[in-house]
């Protein structure tokens, strides 16, 4: 090995994964600039990236086909007991599925190097952070870390000879015999892909694919199934939230967590600019937040990521222009098109369509051509570093004092543009009944409505009735300092199906109303699903949007409400004893308001 490990567990499971799966040599990263060069070095040799002339120091990959989403079929939270895993989770047995796993691990890396990537999720150090440790054989999963997440041999003498980390084991499935060429994006068959969590060890294997949250396993796999997991034996909270810092003109400094479905706009609003003269929005994270209470007995929130897993389609200068100037240099882009200049270009980057492209999967793309010339789930990895926006204290190892939580999805009817819980378990039941239209980032078709509890629910590790609990439980601890609790939708639209809200920089002008509801500024009118703003509560200056269009967005139509109520209760049931009692009482209440 390169680099001597004093870590006795770590050094003792290197030496058992060898035996398993017999690489040609063992590589322990160090997180330096020289080691991501290398790895794009290997990477560009073995044609599987492709250095971008347009993007200083950017390249540009394409997966194999079958390998281009988180696979949630093939996901799989693996407990004693079936029912701690709960009814959102795909389920096996602990012992069955080690052995299955064990059989397609052996003998997995051979012909390839096995790489030690020591990390750390949130500062080095910090009380918060936690250390993980993932063994792969795929170089693209080394170099995505070192952006997503703090690789450095830093974390190798934090672990000492004895101090605990989280083990996580990644193989492409792809052994490379003697002799043999190897593919430009090596993986397994989608039947062979097992992404697996072992929550009573602290334990993640995953085997198979190559692509993002299914290979970065600081990702969604550490950074929400487990975490979410450890948050609720600790007494924390890990979330799938983008977190941001809001600033009035007077200089008040708000501080946001918000949850949202995938590819719902949650790096655009994390990456805000307002609209509004004088707010300023700045970034402290796009996906994740891990919220402690702090001494001061506030929810204190980091974003235990170090960069940006975007999705590309649809980001532009008009949607949102700092994840554009984020992505100009030192970018790896996936499943983007590739210009005949040498740069990237996907779906809704630009209005006029490029004359030629060459598409994602390699093939010449026209203006004419019936298939889209970047996949829907295209993504950029970038530093958080370089985002114009990012805020001073997004590595602050003390974390930000969370004020207001946000919940929503992507509903083209039903759901007013904003609404405020009325207490903190009000708020809960918000968070457990969200739903959203299905995008790409999700197998499985596009548009149906799928209920998706705080975003969470293919991300929390354990049986969501107790996760809702365990929320009602966190409520109880803040008492009177817990953060006020809202539900947005950007995306309702007309009978012709146009959207009523501009969105992007003009949500800035629901988050003014918010925060004015924090300082007790803003006027609100009770319905039965919660509290609206009254009418001119929103700031619209220089906005010209019909009244009409106001009153669409605004609209509670009892009927529409009565009409989801037995859909919540049969999402409710999915739970069945584990099911809080007090979101029970939550949705009587909604019943007996609607009449």
């Amino acid at each position: 090995m390169n680099i001597e490990v004093k870590n006795r567990k770590l050094n003792a499971w290197i030496s058992e994964v060898v035996a398993m799966c017999r690489p040609d040599a063992v590589y322990i990263c160090d997180g330096s600039k020289k080691e991501y060069d290398s790895m794009m070095e290997k990477l560009v040799a073995a044609g599987s990236g492709i250095p971008l002339e347009k993007r200083a120091g950017s390249y540009l990959f394409r997966s194999d086909p079958s390998d281009v989403a988180r696979v949630e079929d093939r996901t799989y939270i693996s407990t004693s007991a079936q029912d701690e895993a709960g009814p959102t989770n795909n389920w096996l047995d602990p012992a069955s599925l080690k052995e299955t796993m064990k059989g397609f691990y052996k003998d997995c890396m051979k012909g390839r190097t096995m790489y030690v990537i020591p990390f750390s999720m949130g500062p080095i150090g910090s009380p918060i952070s936690k250390i993980g440790v993932e063994i792969t054989d795929s170089p693209y999963v080394v170099a995505n870390m070192h952006i997503m997440t703090r690789v450095s041999s830093k974390v190798l003498e934090l672990l000492g000879a004895e101090n605990d980390f989280i083990p996580c084991l990644h193989s492409i499935g792809a052994p490379l015999e003697s002799g043999r060429k190897d593919v430009p994006w090596p993986c397994a068959p989608i039947e062979q892909k097992y992404i697996s969590h072992f929550p009573e060890e602290n334990l993640i294997w995953s085997y198979g694919s190559g692509y993002g949250g299914n290979a970065l396993l600081g990702k969604k796999c550490l950074a929400l199934r487990i975490a979410s997991v450890m948050a609720r034996r600790e007494g924390w909270l890990a979330e799938h939230m983008l977190i941001l810092r809001l600033t009035n003109p007077e200089g008040r400094q708000y501080h946001i967590a918000a949850a949202f479905p995938s590819a719902c706009g949650k790096t655009n609003l994390a990456m805000m600019q307002p609209s509004l003269k004088g707010w300023k929005c700045e970034c402290i994270g796009d996906d994740i937040a891990w919220m402690k209470i702090g001494e001061d007995g506030r929810l204190h929130a980091i974003n235990p990521e170090s960069g940006f897993f975007g999705v590309a389609p649809g980001t532009s200068y008009d949607t949102n222009p700092m994840a554009m100037d984020t992505i100009r240099d030192n970018v790896i882009f996936t499943n983007c098109a590739l210009t005949d200049d040498g740069d990237v270009w996907w779906e809704g980057m630009t209005d006029e369509l490029p004359a030629h492209l060459i598409d994602w999967k390699g093939r010449d793309w026209t203006p004419e051509s019936k298939a889209e010339a970047a996949h829907p789930n295209a993504r950029f990895t970038a530093h958080a570093s370089r985002c114009p926006v990012i805020c001073k204290d997004w590595e602050n190892p003390a974390g930000v004092p969370i004020d207001i939580f946000i919940f929503g999805g992507r509903r083209s009817s039903v759901v007013p543009l904003v609404y405020e819980a009325f207490n903190w378990d009000h708020g809960v039941f918000l968070g457990a009944t969200a739903a959203s239209e299905t995008t790409s980032a999700n197998i499985g078709a596009v548009g149906n409505l799928r209920r998706d509890p705080f975003a969470m629910k293919p991300f929390c590790g354990y049986n969501m009735g107790d996760y809702f609990q365990h929320w009602l439980n966190m409520g109880d601890r803040l008492g009177n300092k817990a953060p006020r609790i809202f539900y947005v939708n950007w995306f309702r639209k007309s009978d012709e199906g146009k959207f009523l809200w501009p969105g992007f920089s003009d949500n800035s002008r629901v988050l003014k109303w918010i925060c004015e509801r924090v300082e007790e500024k803003a006027g609100a009118q009770k319905s039965a699903i919660g509290l609206l703003p009254l009418d001119g509560a929103l700031d619209l200056s220089g906005l010209n949007i019909p009244s009409e269009n106001m009153k669409e967005l605004l609209q509670v139509d009892p009927v529409e409400w009565k009409a989801e109520v037995p859909d919540i209760k049969a999402h409710f049931d999915i739970f069945g004893d584990r099911l809080p009692e007090r979101l029970v009482v939550q949705l009587q209440e909604l019943r007996k308001r609607l009449g």
